[in-house]
């Protein structure tokens, strides 16, 4: 491939690797303020269609988009307790503005389950006003002691969904279906990452809920990263904001509620879960250009017939885009372009366009194909498909591989080495997990033993997934 030896190998330095795929595949930088980032166009490309993506999941699943404030009064986390103390550590709290010092301290939004609850409360009067179901595209702060791009800044971007219900069923149900039909199928039919299904143990539950759902992915380097997260709030905020309707009966109730997110850790999952040593593999359902049109030379009409064909891709729904930069040598921009992990790249020269054909290049799984020039579009849709198919295939059987069927707390700080650890929960428990947490081991989630998600974290019989995260 173009692109060997430009990149640190992920069998010498996984950490190298990805820091050199950040930068020479133009993802991201580190920001001024320790902890933040910049998004360049390409990752924030990457990020653009996972956004659009997800958002038009969670339309269909009927939840409505709205916007709430950055500052957020001091006094509405500290109305909810075990909220306020899961957040401490990590809060930015504003004390002056305007030259003066605040009559009350803001916090910078760590997560908006206060402000919106305390809106909540003033639109939720009867029953007839339920479910409520709201979503917020926004940026959160949580001050990051370990800072890493993408996957723990300071600042990141994410959505966060926030419902309330008339009974603990209907709350679970949304929360569950967010989940499924939002999460899962985005991560598995667009992302291309299989991921692992269950609840949050109590020590790994979100502050303020009762049951924290979750999707754990496996990385390169056999590390878990927590891809998404399904919350029963209960009634505990509903409590602390009076947040109350009518019924049918005139009787006043407290809802009940949920809360969701996916941020920008997804590109650092994108990244570590297909990236090889020549750079990124970007499924083409997600890929912003999912296939380049170089011109080899800029000679006899190649950059025009680059155009021509680009224009024909776009009409056949193929994202692309033409590189005719014929001043930089071929070699480098297609190392550029595999760094990118762009899915196909298609090449003119002066001989092709007078055979009237193409060279058809696919990032990985492929030889290079020649294709006249009128099939191209056909063609390349094809490879498309198979490429994506493959790359879900290929890192389900790497999950499958890494995941090791453990009996004792020994075995399972063995496994995590390299991968996920599979153990009874019952003979875990809380105590072996408050052990492999003093070696930063934890528990990813529980599931039942066909690896489904169970009804809760309560049901008898339930196998405790464990590994390192990031």
């Amino acid at each position: 491939m173009a692109g060997k030896g430009v990149l640190t190998p992920q069998s010498e330095d996984f950490p190298r690797w990805y820091q050199d795929v950040l930068n020479k595949a133009e993802l991201a930088d580190n920001g001024p303020v320790r902890g933040t980032m910049v998004i360049r166009p390409y990752g924030y490309a990457l990020w653009e269609r996972m956004q659009a993506e997800v958002d038009r999941r969670i339309k269909a699943a009927g939840a409505e988009n709205a916007y709430f404030p950055l500052f957020i009064p001091e006094s509405y986390l500290n109305r909810e307790s075990d909220h306020v103390e899961g957040f401490s550590p990590e809060l930015a709290v504003v004390t002056r503005g305007g030259g003066r010092e605040l009559a009350e301290p803001v916090v910078v939004r760590p997560t908006s389950e206060t402000i919106i609850n305390a809106y909540f409360s003033k639109w939720i009067q009867s029953h007839r006003d339920l479910p409520l179901l709201i979503n917020q595209w926004a940026n959160v702060v949580r001050w990051e002691m370990r800072p890493r791009i993408f996957l723990r800044t300071t600042e990141f971007l994410w959505q966060e969904g926030h419902t309330a219900h008339a009974t603990r069923h209907e709350a679970r149900e949304y929360a569950a279906r967010i989940l499924h039909e939002v999460y899962l199928d985005f991560m598995e039919s667009v992302l291309a990452i299989p991921v692992l299904i269950g609840y949050k143990t109590e020590a790994e539950r979100f502050p303020g809920a009762i049951n924290s759902m979750c999707l754990e992915g496996m990385m390169r380097d056999g590390k878990a990263l927590q891809m998404g997260t399904s919350h029963e709030l209960g009634q505990g905020f509903a409590s602390m904001f009076d947040i109350t309707y009518s019924d049918s009966e005139g009787n006043r109730e407290y809802v009940w509620q949920t809360s969701w997110g996916v941020s920008s850790r997804m590109v650092g999952g994108l990244i570590m879960a297909h990236g090889d040593d020549d750079g990124l593999l970007v499924p083409p359902r997600l890929a912003p250009i999912q296939t380049v049109v170089v011109a080899v030379r800029d000679a006899d009409g190649v950059v025009d017939a680059c155009h021509r064909l680009a224009d024909a891709l776009v009409a056949a729904g193929i994202r692309s885009v033409v590189d005719d930069r014929t001043e930089t040598g071929f070699g480098r921009r297609a190392t550029d372009w595999e760094l990118k992990g762009v899915p196909v790249r298609v090449e003119i020269g002066p001989r092709d366009l007078e055979q009237d054909q193409a060279a058809l290049v696919p990032r990985v799984g492929g030889e290079k194909q020649t294709v006249a020039l009128s099939g191209v579009p056909a063609r390349v849709s094809s490879m498309l498909e198979a490429l994506q198919e493959r790359m879900l295939t290929e890192a389900t059987s790497w999950l499958d591989s890494r995941i090791f069927e453990a009996t004792t707390v020994s075995e399972v700080q063995h496994a995590a080495t390299t991968g996920f650890a599979r153990i009874p929960w019952a003979e875990l428990g809380p105590e072996g997990e408050a052990t492999l947490a003093k070696d930063a081991i934890t528990v990813r989630c529980l599931q039942r033993p066909d690896g489904s998600l169970p009804n809760s974290s309560e049901e008898p019989d339930l196998v405790a997934i464990c590994g390192r995260s990031y």
